[in-house]
């Protein structure tokens, strides 16, 4: 039997705070105990989504606050990314050809794509200037399963 342990790191919306966030996201990751390439995943799949906050959501405005949540148990890890910005419809992103993307040297438009790639689930909620969430699941592997 294992009991869920929930921790919340709240930092300013600034580009500085992001290797805060990333050490957040790897200590929790090593105590639910990933192995360290699904630690690197769970690292950029977070990383990225606080960083479309503050370059989206937020517009790079500093003073906004980036709240990062996670909980895990024997089976699970959820982190949610918490934030008062402008929301988005995850659906009505024109989601390019990676082949496409390539070919016209572009970056950007990957965000989501790479965080649904990385993670288990991934849900968005949307509150504009309210509450965004955007809740990423990653399930432990057990050894020999």
């Amino acid at each position: 039997m294992s009991f869920e342990q929930a921790f919340t790191l709240d930092v300013p919306s600034t580009t500085q705070n992001l290797a805060l966030i990333r050490d957040f996201v790897n200590r929790i990751s090593a105590q639910a105990g990933f192995d360290a390439d699904e630690m690197a995943k769970l690292e950029l799949a977070v990383d990225e989504a606080c960083a479309n906050v503050i370059e989206h959501a937020y517009e790079n405005e500093q003073g906004k606050q980036v709240m990062v949540r996670a909980s895990f148990d024997g089976e699970v890890l959820r982190i949610t990314v918490v934030d008062t910005g402008k929301g988005f419809d995850p659906s009505g992103v024109h989601q390019a050809d990676l082949k496409e993307l390539a070919e016209k040297r572009r970056t950007g438009g990957l965000g989501m794509r790479l965080i649904q790639s990385l993670m288990d689930e991934v849900h968005y909620e949307i509150g504009p200037g309210n509450k965004n969430e955007l809740q990423m699941v990653k399930r432990l592997r057990k050894p020999g399963a």
